[in-house]
């Protein structure tokens, strides 16, 4: 196996049609986050970006995204950001580990939404959890008759909160590829204050993590486009998604909504608006994303499994960086897949991100 590293807006015209032979190739490596477009996005704002380029006989075979930092510390490619990771690569293809981490120039690589059956990086995986997903269809007819197909336990409160939301502020309707740039700095503004009102950390108070979904935003490739989706009610916009899609997969990413409206339930109106669109746009497949959610319950029509751990050889820094970060890790994974424990520690940034709103 022969490896070269590259940054990803090195890549050759002819290596990225090769990286996307791979993904249509196998269904499992259709997300847009494996996409060479997301790492060539996230290469523009992060200077570790790389890909290594594995060939087998001259001809490209596999694709690596990563990021790699002091010390030879390697991470996923957007590692916090994508909710999907893997060595993408062509049927039948097997690496060495670390082989691949000696030439990558890395002494751990850390992943936490690893596409399962990933077989050489199996042994590194220290756990793995639930991704859920929607199964898409177009309906034969309008988006309420789809509605009561899909989710009839749903259906009749979210179209009686539909109807009284048009009463009550504008006829409502929705547009599934916004291209006002408008509306994504709206987005970003709500998204925002969620975060600071729930105690989490702010992502839209980061510069780079702004420049990469203004730049994704205008990306529109067959296997990456960045897609906005606003719900409106008459001109007031109430609701908006902003995530990517491939060919055939929609990944759910950014989600907010007007915070003066809460009693309608607009952000479950944008998540069943969107992916019933996304259907009628080609899309078979809506990728929730890992964490436990009770919309994610109420939508998912089954799960999938990604794992998180670190890919490491023998080297100083990769013990460190796991002594650092397994506890951690753990200790989070502790308190998300326990409601006693999550409510609480959930309650406790409520209140944190409370107070730190009311200081400002």
């Amino acid at each position: 196996m022969e490896i070269t590293v590259h940054r990803p807006e090195e890549l050759t015209s002819g290596l990225r049609a090769a990286w996307h032979r791979a993904m249509d190739e196998s269904p499992e490596y259709a997300n847009p986050f494996l996409a060479p477009e997301f790492a060539a996005g996230v290469g523009r704002f992060r200077s570790g970006a790389r890909v290594a380029v594995l060939r087998q006989g001259g001809e490209p075979v596999g694709f690596l995204p990563y990021e790699r930092g002091p010390f030879g510390a390697g991470r996923a490619i957007g590692l916090g950001l994508s909710d999907c990771q893997a060595l993408v690569h062509r049927p039948g293809v097997t690496w060495d580990t670390p082989e691949l981490l000696r030439a990558c120039g890395l002494s751990v690589f850390e992943f936490d939404h690893l596409v399962c059956g990933q077989r050489p990086f199996e042994p590194h995986v220290t756990g793995t959890f639930a991704s859920p997903v929607i199964d898409v269809k177009p309906g034969d007819g309008t988006y309420p008759e789809w509605l009561r197909g899909t989710y009839p336990g749903l259906a009749k409160t979210t179209l009686k909160k539909e109807r009284r939301l048009g009463r009550d502020v504008g006829e409502v309707r929705f547009e599934f590829d916004e291209r006002d740039p408008r509306m994504l700095r709206t987005l970003m503004r709500w998204k925002s204050a969620q975060y600071r009102r729930t105690g989490r950390m702010d992502r839209f108070s980061r510069p780079w993590i702004v420049g990469l979904v203004d730049h994704l935003f205008r990306v529109r490739e067959e296997h990456f486009t960045g897609v906005l989706s606003v719900l409106y009610a008459g001109d007031r916009p109430v609701a908006a998604h902003f995530g990517p899609r491939s060919s055939t997969v929609l990944a759910a990413w950014f989600t907010a909504y007007d915070p003066g409206l809460p009693v309608y339930s607009p952000g479950l109106m944008m998540h069943l608006r969107t992916a019933e669109a996304a259907a009628r746009h080609g899309v078979t497949l809506v990728d929730l994303g890992r964490g436990d959610k009770e919309y994610k319950d109420w939508l998912k029509t089954r799960e999938l499994r990604v794992g998180e751990g670190f890919a490491a050889r023998p080297h100083p820094v990769a013990l460190a960086r796991r002594l650092w970060r397994r506890p951690v890790r753990g200790l989070r994974n502790t308190v998300l897949a326990h409601p006693r424990l999550r409510e609480p520690a959930d309650r406790l940034l409520r209140t944190a991100g409370a107070l730190r709103t009311r200081g400002r």
